[in-house]
């Protein structure tokens, strides 16, 4: 068997699924019923393929090292990581941005492309609600580890306690655990709510009896009548309504975090809208990366299309062109205002010895995505992934860059210290990877990858359009 034929087999880059310029957004062949049927196959199959199982496997792996590492953290102290004075926020901080981050891109997709009837998105919401969902779970881990005490965290919540103590209100950390605990606690609201007429497709359509079981206890007894549909359009409409806002307000709070501390680097207006921009950056970024093999390993070539290659590829491009607007702004106010600290900061950026870190981090998320702008590039599948996987890592870059370099370089030279991430930081970060990952295999294999009831709306316009 050839290279090409065994690609073929695999129904890889099989030139009949390759994404094109002039796609549809549902291929004109597929009807309701088709759609129904090639959605709910890959949850309903009864046996996995391989590629499933090694890919959970290894997922899994990578979970039990994350115990092993709280573990071990829990029972020796945040000491077993690389944070010291003065860099008293590295890979938890580092990382839960960067999680969060991931997590908001999906959002903006689902919620606030669902409340301009964007038609596009039906496609994709379903992946990157799932993003989310886990995204902010691998977030949610690490202020809490990096509390010192974990399990106290309940102490950061104002609640009527015998110490009559409660948390300082007027520090942003308050605000950022509202806003994180509340936008954690709505995404699973909106991806739940979101399933719920799939889920009961899935309980009509299956046929083992465990798994119409299963099935119709997840969809809450919805039948479809003209009364329950009605109520739910106006519940995931108000649901949408609300995530909207979040997804910009988690990543502001998340900026003013950093913009409130007199620290060098981050005491700026630029940082809320320029968290913003990174969020979705990094949320495009990511629903570009799963998308694709997602669409190929489960066959749905028919439903995610060039047509939707094409605007994510703009999305991102214009995402990045924000991001490399705000970095320019930065360089700007620090050599525009009168702190000379500012500006020492930003040279040893720029030329010292972690200068890699930042150059890295325009290259990634600035230059690389430019490529966006040739259509033949958008809808190359190995270079959109090339790209989205260089933003992700970019973004991590992003994240090490304001965290540890501003951190390192105090107004003091006296102060000034260092950051070298220890085998635990990097075992955790690992952790939480294969944590993502796990999750969003189990869920493509339990649950609808595409929102079947949006996509009939789509399908039922098509033909009207057609007649």
């Amino acid at each position: 068997m050839t290279l090409f034929q065994a690609r073929s087999t695999l129904g890889v880059f099989a030139d009949d699924r390759r994404p094109r310029a002039n796609d549809p957004i549902v291929a004109p062949k597929q009807t309701i019923s088709t759609m129904t049927t090639a959605i709910c196959a890959p949850p309903l199959r009864e046996k996995w393929p391989l590629w499933w199982k090694l890919s959970l496997a290894a997922a899994l792996l990578l979970v039990v090292i994350l115990v092993i590492a709280i573990g071990w953290l829990f029972y020796a102290g945040v000491g077993v990581w690389g944070i010291d004075w003065p860099v008293v926020w590295g890979f938890a901080i580092i990382n839960y941005v960067w999680w969060i981050a991931i997590a908001s891109g999906g959002t903006f997709i689902s919620a606030l492309f669902y409340l301009a009837e964007v038609e596009w998105r039906n496609a994709l919401n379903r992946i990157a609600e799932t993003i989310t969902i886990f995204a902010a779970a691998c977030a949610a881990l690490y202020p809490i580890l990096h509390l010192g005490r974990p399990w106290l965290f309940y102490w950061l919540f104002p609640y009527p306690n015998v110490m009559t103590v409660w948390p300082q209100f007027r520090s942003p950390l308050l605000w950022d655990f509202v806003a994180i605990l509340t936008y954690v606690v709505a995404s699973i609201l909106f991806w739940y709510f979101g399933l719920v007429p799939d889920l009961a497709t899935m309980r009509d359509k299956a046929v083992a009896p465990h798994k119409r079981r299963f099935y119709g206890v997840l969809a809450l007894g919805f039948r479809g009548s003209e009364n329950a549909w009605r109520y739910y359009h106006v519940g995931y409409g108000l649901l949408a309504a609300l995530m909207a806002p979040l997804v910009i307000s988690v990543h502001s709070i998340v900026g003013l975090d950093f913009a409130g501390a007199a620290t060098l680097g981050w005491h700026s207006t630029l940082f809320p809208p320029f968290f913003v921009f990174g969020a979705l950056l990094s949320g495009f970024a990511a629903v570009m990366l799963l998308a694709i093999p997602v669409r190929r390993l489960l066959g749905l070539e028919d439903f995610i299309t060039g047509r939707h290659f094409d605007i994510l590829g703009k999305l991102l491009l214009t995402s990045s062109l924000c991001v490399g607007y705000a970095y320019l702004m930065e360089a700007f106010t620090t050599f525009y205002g009168p702190d000379a600290a500012e500006k020492r900061l930003f040279v040893n950026k720029v030329t010292g010895e972690l200068a890699p870190i930042y150059w890295a981090t325009i290259l990634f998320n600035v230059l690389t995505p430019q490529l966006m702008w040739w259509r033949r590039i958008r809808l190359n599948e190995i270079l959109v992934v090339l790209v989205s996987l260089a933003v992700i890592v970019g973004m991590w870059c992003e994240r090490y860059v304001i965290v540890v370099m501003s951190l390192r370089r105090t107004h003091l030279p006296s102060a000034w210290g260092g950051y070298t991430p220890t085998l635990w930081d990097w075992l955790t970060l690992f952790g939480t990877i294969g944590l993502f990952i796990a999750g969003l295999l189990i869920a493509i294999r339990l649950l609808p990858t595409v929102s079947m009831f949006e996509m009939r709306e789509v399908i039922l316009r098509n033909a009207r359009r057609d007649r």
